[in-house]
This record gives C-alpha cells, sequence and structure tokens, in this order.
C-alpha cells in the first residue's frame, strides 16, 4: 500500500466529451461519455448526493485510450426523477436501471469504477454479470460493515429500526446545503482546486421538489447493503478480479479499515491513498487519471472490452 506523492499530471484532455439520454424502462437516463466507441470500457458510478457531474474532470483525461461512460441514477443529476410512490427507490431498482444502461449502450465487457453509492449498485451489477467486469476500480466505496465510521453507524441504525421524524432528521440535515458541502470539504487539500461548482451542483438536485424523499427512501433502503456485504464479499474471494484502490484517506464516513479489508479480499489488488476527502476525485483527478491509465494497461490481454 503506498500513499500517493503530489505529482503533476501527465495526461491531458483529448477528447470532448459527449453528453446523451437512453431511454430505460420508462425513463430518461442521462449520462456523460468520451473516448473512441471501440476502446477499452469504463463505467464510471457515481456517489451520493452527486451525479455524473463528479467525473467532469475524469472524462476528458481518460479519453485519449478508454470508452469512458458515466450514467445518472434515477432519482440524481438530469435522469428521471419520478415520485417514490411511482418509482420504488431501491439500491435493487437502481442496479436494474443501470444494468438495462449498459446493454442499450452496448457495455458487454468493461472496468468497474466504483464510488459511495456506485460501490452498491455496482456490486450488484457484477455479481448478475460476473463475465462483464474486466476489472474493479474502488474509489472509498466499502464491502464490509467495519468500514463505516462509528458517527454514521450511530445515525444509521436507529433510522433503519424505526423511521420516524425524530430518526430521520440527522439525514434530513445532511441533505441540506451545509450537509452537502461538509462532505466535499472534510478532510480535503489542495483547497485551490475544490471547486463549490460540485456541491452547488448536488444541492441544485437535492432542492427539486420532491427529491429529499427520494434520497431518504434510499438512506433507508442502504441497510440492504449492510445485509448484501457477505454475498459481495464472496464475489471478490471467488472471482478476484485485478483491483486497483485509489482512496481518499481523510473520509468522514469510510475508514481505512475498509482499505484493508479489500486488500485482504484482494490480495493482489494496487493501493494509492490521496491525502483527501469522501471526493477524491475534486482535487486529486490527474493523479488518479495516471494510476487508472497505468492498471489499465497492465491488465491481461484477454481480459479485453467487447
Amino acid at each position: 500500500m503506498s500513499t500517493a506523492p503530489s505529482v503533476v499530471p501527465i495526461l491531458a484532455p483529448s477528447v470532448a466529451v459527449r453528453y446523451g439520454t437512453a431511454r430505460i424502462e420508462g425513463l430518461d437516463i442521462f449520462y456523460r461519455e468520451a473516448g473512441p466507441r471501440d476502446a477499452p470500457a469504463i463505467l464510471l458510478l457515481h456517489g451520493f448526493p452527486s451525479s455524473s457531474h463528479m467525473f467532469r474532470d475524469l472524462l476528458p483525461l481518460l479519453a485519449k485510450g478508454y470508452r469512458v461512460v458515466a450514467p445518472d441514477y434515477p432519482g440524481f443529476g438530469h435522469s428521471s426523477a419520478p415520485a417514490p410512490s411511482e418509482f420504488a427507490y431501491s439500491f435493487d431498482r437502481l442496479a436494474e436501471v443501470i444494468d438495462g444502461f449498459t446493454e442499450q449502450v452496448g457495455l458487454t465487457r468493461y472496468a468497474l469504477y466504483i464510488q459511495d453509492y456506485g460501490g452498491p449498485i455496482g456490486f450488484r451489477l457484477a455479481l448478475k454479470h460476473p463475465e462483464h467486469i474486466r476489472a474493479l476500480i474502488i474509489q472509498n466505496a466499502v464491502a464490509n460493515a467495519g468500514a463505516w465510521s462509528a458517527e454514521a453507524r450511530r445515525d444509521m441504525e436507529p433510522f433503519w429500526r424505526n423511521w420516524t421524524p425524530d430518526t430521520e432528521r440527522p439525514f434530513r440535515d445532511l441533505l441540506k446545503a451545509d450537509g452537502t458541502k461538509f462532505q466535499y470539504t472534510h478532510g480535503a487539500t489542495r483547497l485551490e482546486r475544490l471547486s463549490p461548482d460540485a456541491w452547488h451542483h448536488d444541492q441544485a438536485g437535492l432542492d427539486r421538489p420532491g427529491n429529499q424523499d427520494i434520497q431518504l427512501q434510499l438512506l433507508y433502503d442502504y441497510q440492504s447493503n449492510f445485509a448484501a456485504y457477505p454475498a459481495w464479499q464472496a464475489y471478490l474471494a471467488r472471482h478476484q478480479p485485478p483491483a486497483l484502490i485509489v482512496w481518499g484517506k481523510s473520509d468522514p464516513f469510510f475508514m481505512l479499515t475498509g482499505v484493508d479489508y479489500l486488500k485482504e479480499q484482494l490480495p493482489t489488488a494496487e493501493v494509492h491513498l490521496f491525502d483527501a476527502g469522501h471526493f477524491a476525485l475534486e482535487t486529486h483527478s490527474g493523479e488518479i487519471a495516471e494510476r487508472i491509465d497505468a492498471f489499465m494497461k497492465r491488465l491481461p490481454k484477454g481480459r479485453v472490452s467487447a
């Protein structure tokens, strides 16, 4: 395991980002894409409360050599956001929609980049279609309960046991502007690179009428991910996908024990720690792009993207 030094990025943007919408199960799923469509593919799955916007800097950095595709989940970004009475907001359903999205845009073999909510959705894809997964790129996404901070568990468990106005209050606060900004600024370094566009963009989505109800449904359903951890762990143990771990080491939610656990399950995983918080791409996109490029070039030639 190495702590990544500060380096000057050598990759440079070369291909414009494209924007599209796919119709999946009656929903409009917005996505950003860059790179040649016949190049090795990377599917980028975003975290909460963000969207494909979190990959805005990474996409052009990787576009020269890879097809990089980043969708917005239902209820996020520019994708459809039906009311909870019209769409069952659960991680199972989000994964089903993104599975349909990969089929429609022709992703049948890809490296899977997962961050935060991207972990639960991505692991569900991997369990359903292990043959599709060329490799894992893991940025602050966990597969074991011990990776969570005590403070986060303190708020989640009462909410899951009994959803009331009192138990949901910490999450209502998390959905406010101060809570969104905290997720980007806590533990962040290189403050001159930390764009306020990130949390203002996310907050605009959260503040849409009805969106906080959507987010509360998903935060309540997050308990399904804890229940699924053994299945994800079994996937890692059985399939041993090549893995690159790029991690903001000052994350207020996911502890470095999460990295240790992943390394135990995937002994050959390559690990790079960054002096950053939960959203490490905001300040270290160049360095992370370099690590991804080098990692992808080392993958076995037999594991090629369709």
